[in-house]
C-alpha cells in the first residue's frame, strides 16, 4: 500500500492465496517469479519468511529451528540476476543479512514499535532519526500483570493485545480485518517512506536508474 501510494503499480506474489490483496496479485513461488519477471519490474521488494533466522527461534525456540529453511540466500542470489534495484525487509536479528535501513513505527507517528531492517541493493534511501523510547509501554498482560500503554502489540493472541480496530489503527491498515494479516504485515508508512525516495530518484534520473 506504501508503494501505491507513492506512485507505484504494484505486483505482488505470494506462495499462499492472499483473497484480501488490494493490487494485481500471482500466487506462486516467489523466488521463481523473481527469476522468470523480476527484471521487467524497477523495484523488487522481498520479505522471506524469517523463521530461520529470527532471533527468537535461534533463542527461546532453539527446538524448531530444524523446521524452518533459511531463504535469505537463494532470494539474493535471484535478487542480483535480475539486475534490478531490490531490497529485502525483515525483522530485527537477523544476522545474515546487511542492516542498510532501520525503521520503527515511532519515526512515522505511529502507535506500534514493528522494527524492521531492510537490506538494499542499488538504491539509497534516507535514514530517518530513531526517537527514545523511553515514555513509551506497549499495553498488555506481562508475567501476570497488566500494564496500560500507549503503544500497541501486533501479534500473537494473548490478552490485552487490542482489537483488531486497535491494530489496524496502530499500523496505519484499512484493507484487511483479519488478525494474521495484519500481525504479518508492516505499516504502510514504511514502504511509502521508500517508495517516495525510489520515486524521486527514478524521476531525476530515469536512464540512470532503468539501466
Amino acid at each position: 500500500m506504501g508503494y501505491h501510494r507513492a506512485g507505484f503499480d504494484v505486483t505482488g506474489v505470494d506462495i499462499a492465496p492472499q483473497p484480501n490483496y488490494p493490487f494485481t496479485f500471482h500466487q506462486g513461488d516467489a523466488v521463481a517469479f523473481i527469476r522468470a519477471h523480476g527484471h521487467e519490474y524497477d523495484l523488487i521488494h522481498v520479505s522471506p519468511p524469517c523463521q530461520a533466522d529470527c532471533t527468537l527461534t535461534a533463542g527461546t525456540n532453539q527446538d524448531r529451528r530444524h523446521l524452518h529453511r533459511s531463504m535469505l540466500a537463494v532470494v539474493r542470489d535471484a535478487l542480483m540476476a535480475t539486475g534490478r534495484p531490490w531490497l529485502i525487509e525483515q525483522p530485527m536479528g537477523q544476522a545474515r543479512m546487511r542492516r542498510d535501513l532501520l525503521l520503527c513505527g515511532l519515526m512515522f507517528d505511529l502507535k506500534v514499535f514493528r522494527h524492521r531492517q531492510f537490506e538494499l541493493h542499488g538504491l539509497t534511501i534516507p535514514q530517518p532519526d530513531h526517537p527514545t523510547h523511553h515514555g513509551h509501554r506497549v499495553r498488555g498482560w506481562r508475567h501476570g500483570r497488566f500494564y496500560e500503554g500507549d503503544m500497541v502489540a501486533v501479534y500473537g493472541d494473548g490478552g490485552g493485545k487490542g482489537s483488531i480496530t486497535d491494530w489496524q489503527t496502530a499500523m496505519g491498515i484499512g484493507w484487511t480485518d483479519v488478525r494474521r494479516e495484519i500481525a504479518e504485515a508492516i505499516p504502510p508508512a514504511y514502504t511509502q517512506h521508500i517508495g517516495q525516495a525510489i520515486a524521486h530518484a527514478l524521476l531525476s534520473h530515469p536512464q540512470k536508474e532503468a539501466a
